[in-house]
């Protein structure tokens, strides 16, 4: 995408960082389509807007005419003005989104859940294709299905398919050394492709099927599965005449779950913006081949006083950026300047977009169910946001904070005897636990099991890119564990600078029962231990639980994959194959280490040179 050029205002007259004074700058400006950034001090980025002609839209700014609160609010922050012009309006809605994401104005409309969504993957590019699940750029050969609106649903939808076709779920590494069927085959949800317990012929015909059935076709997947009952039917095979049987009456429980009656097919993404007590939501349920995958509540930052139409048109440009746009999007209410919204998505997604407002038929029932389904999120969120700032009261009263915290998080260090140590942090605010934020560090280049520079080490690489980017420091920090590691989390905030944060240890008591916590803070003189029904303490404990929680799955992930590589694969000229013979030959690593060279080369594959590469490996050193 070309841009023509970039124009841009500040103060002339020496001074830094003042308000905005127009001047000389709204009479030089073009009337053709791009977009605006408002700045102020520091260069701090304000607001970015689009508009089909820059000179009347900057202009309006500055006129005597009524503005929001809100608007004359930002208006007396502004120092600086920069323009961008674009040759279309499509164009300047398409950077107008990219910039908002990248650089999140406070005066914008902001979606707190722009994260990806799963999709459901079958590789096509390895000889016995697998299902997975899948996240992220679709850049692998084979079929992608979704998106759904959260990895639970995905997962619930694989194990019914699974049933259904058998198909692999298993890693290449594991599928390529396996000597009997693993526990999916023995609960029939696998075939057995990696041990030969199916023919390649008939696996690829039960992926064919699969991806008909996903592709909306699943009459035609039905209809197969039948005709592969009816031979072998004939052919006496009646345990593969059952096997079918129950595949058919495994999709058929899918359709009746996942069909949309008398939708008539097609992929369309249902949006319902809805509104309560100044708080917007937008529901967007998805439904891909006349099947319904579910839905998922977004809230946007930052929508005071505004309306629908303005939800929804930002809402629409920030979600679709770097997301799967289908061809017709149905909404409660238009979006500001449909034609043009429309357009921008198209030429982002390569084909067609229709943005419509249903009025009749099954479609308006659709619209009804997913406004149903908005106004059930904000009840609920009002809930929790009541819950959360009960917490945060009894922190800041606990603490005797000036202010309310708006921003709690937790450390946590987890390990086993020094191995793969993992640091968690988990984010806590008024809507509870913010988990798109948490974040996990690998910890590296410190002894095993020092506890002690493992939670420095996390400190300082959080709040050293927190600071590098700009973002908000939370008001409180948890650290699991006592004086010890609150003294290096504290060394590692003064190596940053940052003062501004209360630490507080929360170390287990001798028996390490819940209620029994000690809680140390820099300054307090001694350790203080709270009532076990305190409820300050049962807020202390749900944050350490949770960041506990979080630091050990990430833990055992990361030993998981440590603990399946081998000492093999260090080794050149070792493949699978030579790996799986290797290992068949000697009963493990510990067979292969106490090998002689005469020994190595009995195996199928193994040379002189690789012979004594593996010797050497194992007693000189590795190769």
């Amino acid at each position: 995408m070309d841009f023509e050029r970039v124009e841009q205002f500040e103060n002339t007259d020496g001074a830094v960082d003042r308000a905005f004074v127009p001047g000389e700058f709204l009479r030089t400006l073009t009337s053709q389509p791009g977009i605006y950034q408002m700045f102020g001090q520091g260069s701090r980025l304000l607001y970015v807007g689009k508009a089909r002609n820059l000179r009347r839209r900057v202009s309006s700014y500055f006129q005597k005419q009524r503005h929001t609160p809100k608007t004359l609010a930002m208006l007396a922050q502004v120092t600086r003005v920069e323009v961008v012009v674009t040759h279309t309006e499509t164009e300047a809605l398409v950077l107008e989104a990219n910039l908002i994401k990248r650089h999140h104005p406070p005066y914008n409309i902001l979606l707190r859940d722009d994260k990806s969504y799963p999709y459901l993957f079958i590789e096509t590019g390895h000889g016995t294709p697998r299902m997975s699940l899948h996240r992220g750029a679709q850049k692998g050969k084979g079929h992608y299905f979704g998106p759904y609106p959260a990895v639970t649903a995905l997962r619930e939808s694989m194990v019914l398919l699974q049933k259904a076709f058998r198909l692999r779920t298993c890693e290449d590494h594991t599928f390529h050394h396996r000597s009997r069927a693993c526990l999916q085959f023995q609960i029939r949800r696998c075939s057995g492709p990696c041990v030969g317990h199916i023919s390649g012929e008939d696996y690829a015909r039960d992926v064919a099927d699969t991806i008909r059935f996903l592709e909306g076709k699943s009459d035609e997947a039905i209809r197969s599965l039948g005709e592969r009952m009816q031979a072998a039917a004939e052919q006496l095979d009646f345990e593969e005449a059952a096997r079918r049987r129950d595949q058919i009456a495994a999709l058929s429980k899918i359709q009746e779950r996942q069909y949309v009656a008398q939708a008539g097919g097609g992929d369309f993404d249902v949006l319902a913006a809805a509104q309560e007590n100044g708080q917007w939501v937008v529901y967007v349920s998805f439904i891909r081949n006349g099947r319904q995958l579910g839905g998922r509540s977004v809230f946007p930052r930052h929508t005071e006083e505004v309306r629908a139409p303005d939800v929804l048109a930002a809402f629409l440009m920030q979600f679709y950026s770097d997301k799967e746009v289908p061809g017709n999007l149905l909404v409660n209410v238009l979006p500001r300047s449909p034609t043009s919204l429309a357009e921008a998505l198209g030429s982002e997604a390569g084909h067609r977009v229709m943005i419509d407002q249903p009025q009749r038929g099954p479609r308006k029932r659709w619209m009804a169910l997913a406004l149903t389904n908005a106004m059930g999120a904000l009840r609920q969120r009002t809930q929790t946001a009541g819950a959360g700032r009960r917490r945060m009261l009894l922190l800041q009263e606990l603490f005797q904070l000036p202010e309310i915290p708006q921003r709690v998080e937790c450390f946590d260090i987890s390990h086993t005897r020094g191995e793969v140590a993992v640091a968690s942090c988990v984010v806590f605010g008024d809507d509870g636990a913010l988990k798109n934020e948490y974040r996990r560090f690998n910890i590296r280049d410190i002894r095993g099991g020092d506890d002690y520079a493992a939670m420095e080490q996390a400190v300082h690489r959080r709040y050293g890119r927190l600071q590098k980017e700009g973002l908000a420091l939370p008001e409180i920090v948890f650290i699991d564990g006592g004086a010890g590691q609150v003294a290096r989390a504290q060394a590692a905030l003064d190596a940053l600078e940052i003062g501004c944060i209360q630490l507080c240890g929360v170390a287990k008591g001798t028996t390490r029962r819940p209620g029994l916590e000690m809680l140390h803070i820099p300054g307090w003189a001694v350790p203080r231990q709270l009532d076990d029904d305190d409820p300050a303490l049962l807020v202390i404990q749900e944050i350490r639980d949770e960041a506990h929680r979080f630091a050990i799955t990430g833990h055992r992930a990361r030993r998981g994959k440590a603990r399946q590589e081998s000492d093999l694969d260090g080794i050149s000229g070792i493949g699978p194959k030579r790996r799986v013979a290797l290992l068949r030959a000697f009963g493990g690593l510990r067979g292969i280490r106490d090998a002689g060279m005469e020994d190595l080369q009995r195996v199928e594959g193994i040379h002189l040179e690789l012979a004594q590469r593996i010797y050497d490996f194992f007693h000189v050193g590795r190769a």
